[in-house]
């Protein structure tokens, strides 16, 4: 299992909400700044591949950038679909946070109770 990686944007109230939550249970992770290090295409190709719904589970369809595409994504191929995410970092939800194995996207208590109890798992394995 991979370290968690947390894809965020510092003003966005969910990002500083999961990482709050995250730092109150001594959770360790790594930060990426969706905007200035935008996901590379095989990062995005990750991420993709480990949603349940795929693109609509990442898609901020409520943002003003993805209301001014006038495009409909469902007639994108998923190739087109990430150039336009790395052109457009704005159009993903946040935060996203993965392991490599298990995926949450926003500010999901559950979930990233299940995402990190894993980790704990695993390294309570290796000790």
């Amino acid at each position: 299992m991979d370290a968690l990686k947390f894809y965020s944007y510092p003003s966005c109230t969910s990002c500083r909400r999961t990482k709050a939550w995250l730092t109150s249970q001594g959770v360790e992770f790594s930060e990426q700044h969706l905007f200035r290090e935008t996901p590379d295409v095989n990062e995005l190709r990750q991420i993709l591949s480990l949603t349940t719904n795929g693109i609509d589970e990442i898609l901020a369809k409520r943002s003003k950038e993805f209301k001014a595409l006038n495009i409909d994504v469902e007639e994108l191929t998923v190739n087109e679909f990430l150039n336009l995410v790395i052109e457009k970092p704005k159009l993903l939800r946040r935060p996203i946070l993965t392991n490599g194995d298990k995926l949450v996207v926003g500010y999901n208590v559950e979930g990233l109770r299940g995402i990190t109890d894993s980790k704990s798992e695993y390294q309570q394995q290796i000790s």
